[in-house]
């Protein structure tokens, strides 16, 4: 009985380890993969009752993978710092044989035949995909309330929100249910829940992770990215997923893929800017004070820290929304009930069918901005709005452009607060959308983000700081990360503490 209980603390304490720091005992034989991924799959059994991480655990298939995967590592096939660690991977992903939902009713039966290009490079890296993570349908949204399988909840206050869209996976993570996971960003959706959550997360230059297999929302400005514990585990999982795709036509060959060559505890003499337009109203007095001192000690390593003004940051948020809506009415067109997802079962005629399928299975977000969209690209329309904000985002470019001659980095917070309660940002969805104000830009202009966690409010939920980058250059954005990581220990929730 003893011995039972050892074990089960064993594997418990298996999940304290960040995935690069798990990869290396695996590689050393200190733990099997079936015992990291049985560690896992037991956290996920404890914990999902209060959190609701995920869509779809694949227990049978985690333990399949891991057995195969252990005889690849015995044979020295695998060699990948990844090899045998367990990942999830949030449910816009397609993944063969795996239920693949986007958190809509209305992809509530489909099972892709085949998997998406970043899934496929981590499979090729050695990892055991544990499930699906929980979304905002669709990922539209801030907050992954908007899924039709439930809200996910904060591991740090399970009254609060996770953030979105990729709450699912950054609540895993905090939660320590799993060692990394996959998110998807479109407008800040790896990075704001990441602030929220108290984990790290990159979103990558745009074309960087191919967008193959990822169930679109606005094609021009979706991006894969890792969501970890810290900046050395994301930088490892940027590297294993990056990869030239020549079936994603946005997809571009790049030469410096080695981000974890980035990982160096030197900030001597690096440029770094702090938009006046990111300190300004609406930002929490708690979270700005966190970001400026997070700054203060990237200056006392050495770096050279001032403000600047970045113009046009208060036309982020209408030119996104329009180009977003834009792009998910045309791309979500596709749902219609006929190849796949759910059908209306009482209709007269086609058209009837259309129409009752999409109101019937689309959610309440959903179907405000397929509208939005519709609008937005209707004749007479079209040149006010969605021209305009093409306009807008190239315009935007061009500031961050300017801005990047001068600095490295530009360094703001990922979001205006600190984790709102559940329930509140859905009464009010212009709150919701103003929540995006600094990380929506950076999708706009295809630019790398990254957010480390940087402290606490009084209420003791977690504060992230941004760090942004120009095109291609996520190695600076990993450097300053890291530096200033390496002043602070990594924090989780009581939750994976108490191992419930």
């Amino acid at each position: 009985m003893k011995d039972q209980q050892e074990r089960i603390g064993d594997l418990m304490s298996l999940m304290q380890l960040t995935a690069v720091e798990l990869g290396k005992k695996i590689k050393a034989g200190e733990v099997s993969v079936v015992e990291a991924t049985e560690a896992a799959l037991n956290a996920i059994e404890a914990k999902e009752d209060k959190v609701n991480s995920f869509v779809t655990v694949d227990r049978e298939g985690a333990l399949k993978q891991a057995k195969e995967v252990q005889k690849k590592i015995d044979a020295g096939e695998l060699t990948s710092p990844l090899a045998g660690v367990p990942v999830a991977i949030k449910d816009n992903m397609c993944t063969e044989g795996l239920l693949t939902t986007c958190s809509s009713k209305i992809l509530g039966n489909f099972v892709p035949t085949f998997t998406s290009e970043a899934v496929l490079n981590l499979q090729k890296a050695g990892a055991v995909i544990l499930g699906k993570t929980n979304m905002d349908e669709f990922a539209m949204g801030s907050t992954t309330e908007t899924s039709a399988f439930g809200e996910t909840k904060n591991p740090w206050n399970t009254e609060h929100v996770p953030g979105g869209s990729s709450g699912g996976s950054c609540a895993a993570v905090a939660a320590g249910e799993c060692f990394y996971a996959l998110g998807s960003d479109t407008g800040g959706s790896i990075r704001q829940p990441s602030s929220f959550c108290g984990v790290t997360g990159i979103k990558p230059t745009y074309g960087t992770v191919s967008r193959y297999g990822l169930i679109a929302y606005g094609s021009s400005l979706d991006q894969i990215g890792p969501i970890a514990r810290d900046v050395t585990d994301c930088a490892t999982i940027l590297e294993a997923i990056s990869s030239y795709d020549k079936k994603d036509s946005t997809s571009i060959p790049r030469e410096d893929m080695d981000f974890t060559s980035a990982l160096v505890d030197d900030v001597k003499g690096m440029r770094i800017g702090i938009p006046r337009d990111y300190l300004g109203e609406g930002l929490d007095e708690e979270v700005k004070e966190a970001i400026l001192k997070a700054a203060k000690v990237l200056e006392d390593k050495g770096a050279i820290v001032e403000e600047f003004d970045l113009g046009l940051v208060k036309y982020a948020i209408p030119a996104y929304y329009v180009i977003a809506s834009a792009e998910a009415s045309s791309n979500l067109s596709r749902f219609d009930g006929v190849k796949y997802g759910l059908r209306a079962k009482e209709y007269e005629g086609l058209h009837e069918m259309y129409k009752k399928s999409r109101s019937e299975g689309f959610g309440e977000e959903v179907k405000r901005r397929i509208m939005l969209g519709s609008f937005v690209l209707s004749s007479g329309y079209y040149d006010a709005y969605y021209l305009k904000a093409l306009r807008t985002k190239a315009l935007i470019k061009k500031e961050f452009d300017k801005a990047f001659e001068k600095y490295d980095v530009i360094l703001g917070p990922a979001a205006p607060s600190t984790a709102p309660k559940l329930g509140e940002s859905l009464s009010d969805p212009l709150k919701m959308y103003l929540g995006d104000i600094y990380t929506i830009s950076v999708n706009l202009a295809g630019l790398p983000g990254m957010t480390v966690p940087c402290g606490k409010d009084s209420a003791g939920l977690p504060i992230g700081l941004q760090l942004i980058g120009d095109c291609f250059q996520e190695k600076k954005i990993i450097r300053a990360g890291y530096a200033f990581e390496q002043s602070r220990k990594y924090e989780a929730p009581a939750m994976t503490k108490e191992g419930r």
